[in-house]
């Protein structure tokens, strides 16, 4: 089980919080959760909660990513087996109310075994469940 203290990864006592992120950040947390209890295998955050200086710093990190305001996840996923079983179960991603950045956008070639599963818990501007950044 993923918790807000994982999910904040620290962050939060230099960039503190406003109430809406807090609010965001634990809906974030509550339907990771999810999503990880119908998938069947524990597993750890690698960005929750990204302040403006730490997602500026991040490679490939969307100038307004959902991060920002604590409305998305990315979920280790080295092996590409959630995202495959998200791909799989899309009706359950609805159910939780996720969306889901496509597996070929989470993964770094040059790094072999480097991937993770994002989510997010409000729909990109396509409105697609599946989406690329």
């Amino acid at each position: 089980m993923v918790s807000l203290t994982d999910y904040l990864m620290g962050r939060d006592k230099q960039f503190p919080l406003t109430p809406q992120q807090q609010a965001n950040a634990k809906e974030t947390v509550r339907r990771v959760n999810l999503l990880l209890a119908r998938f069947g295998e524990t597993r750890k955050i690698t960005s929750g909660y990204r302040p403006p200086a730490i997602n500026a710093a991040t490679a490939g990190a969307a100038k307004r990513s959902k991060h920002l305001d604590c409305l998305a996840a990315d979920i280790e996923d080295a092996n590409g087996k959630l995202d495959a079983w998200c791909m799989k179960n899309l009706k359950v991603l609805e159910e939780i109310g996720l969306w889901l950045e496509h597996p070929s956008a989470t993964k770094n070639p040059a790094r072999f075994g480097e991937g993770w599963c994002h989510v997010q818990i409000v729909p990109p501007k396509s409105g697609n469940r599946v989406f690329y950044p």
